[in-house]
């Protein structure tokens, strides 16, 4: 009988691998609003993972924490809540200390060569600092700066007495630094925090600034390169180890340096939308900083070198040779901030 089956299976062109692969639907999980481009990125991802599968592998998308709070994305695909998650690695500070040399200052300069720059480099790293969850890409988005709702924000004297809600744990040892308050909380909870005056002004991507509506709660955007801030997508393990080599295969295909540029450049392009739409506003006030303040927050940032090294340090890592690695790989892709 099972030799019967089989020969119908091949006469049929149909190998008992692929017979009896089993399809999965995975969830893809985020936190942002279904209105950012990260939900297409992902839709995007999942309508290229299920063609290469051959229609093995399908997805759905949810949006705006429905799954678990932001903080929680990384546990959450370890945990198998959700099948592929998007991660903020600085919302956990001293937790996955490398992909923080991504968040220092004036290091980056564009989305797609940033993120690709920063996949390509971290892929090595990962599979220590995240190596209880399949690590899928990572990526950026386009530098951004200071939006206060108060006064400007021009020298790093300005900080000091604000109360500031950081990107990253790199941005709240800034601000701290400088002697202002850090007030914690994930994106979609910014506009609330400044509204109520918990938080005196944020560090956040343009575009993001229309989205989340804290352009109705800000007035001063400086504009300059300050920071970046680091992103992963990362998969439950035991799903991935469940598939088949095809299937692994399609997955892997799209956790690549390439597909990091894919998700890092619409991101991108949506961020530096925003600076145009600011400035239409009538009541807001965008600004540059001259040379002389660029270089006082570019010294005033040095320590923060030494503190993201000490992390690394602690956790057996060559601080040294990792930030000359990134700063190489931002070279090769164009991407390295002057």
């Amino acid at each position: 009988m099972r030799k019967a089956l089989l020969a119908l299976l091949l006469a049929a062109g149909v190998t008992p691998a692929l017979a009896q692969e089993k399809t999965f639907e995975l969830k893809l999980s985020h936190w942002v609003p279904a209105s950012h481009p990260l939900q297409k990125a992902l839709e995007e991802w999942g309508a290229a993972v299920e063609k290469e599968s051959g229609g093995t592998i399908k997805s759905k998308v949810f949006p705006a924490q429905q799954l678990g709070k932001a903080f929680d994305h990384y546990d959450m695909a370890r945990d198998g809540i959700a099948d592929v998650t998007y991660v903020n690695p600085g919302y956990q500070p001293g937790r996955f200390p490398i992909i923080g040399a991504g968040e220092l200052p004036f290091l980056m300069s564009d989305a797609k060569g940033g993120s690709m720059a920063l996949d390509a480099w971290y892929r090595k790293y990962a599979e220590k600092e995240m190596k209880d969850v399949k690590f899928c890409l990572a990526f950026i988005h386009s530098p951004s700066s200071f939006h206060s709702r108060s006064k400007k924000i021009t020298v790093p004297e300005d900080i000091k007495g604000m109360k500031i809600r950081p990107a990253h744990a790199t941005m709240a040892n800034f601000v701290t630094q400088l002697g202002g308050t850090n007030v914690q909380s994930s994106a979609p909870e910014v506009r609330d925090i400044i509204e109520r005056g918990v938080a005196d002004a944020v560090t956040f991507p343009w575009g993001s600034v229309v989205l989340f509506g804290i352009d109705k709660v800000t007035k001063y955007h400086m504009d300059a390169p300050l920071y970046v801030t680091t992103f992963a997508f990362v998969m439950n393990k035991d799903k991935y180890n469940q598939m088949s080599d095809k299937q692994k295969k399609a997955i892997d295909n799209n956790c690549s340096t390439e597909a990091a540029g894919r998700v890092g450049e619409p991101w991108g392009k949506f961020e530096d939308s925003g600076i145009d739409k600011i400035k239409a506003m009538s009541d807001h006030e965008v600004y540059k900083i001259t040379p002389e303040q660029t270089a006082a927050w570019k010294k005033a940032s040095e320590p923060l070198v030494k503190t993201w090294g000490e992390g690394v340090k602690k956790n057996g890592g060559d601080p040294d040779a990792a930030l000359a690695e990134l700063k190489a790989s931002l070279t090769k892709y164009n991407a390295l901030a002057q």
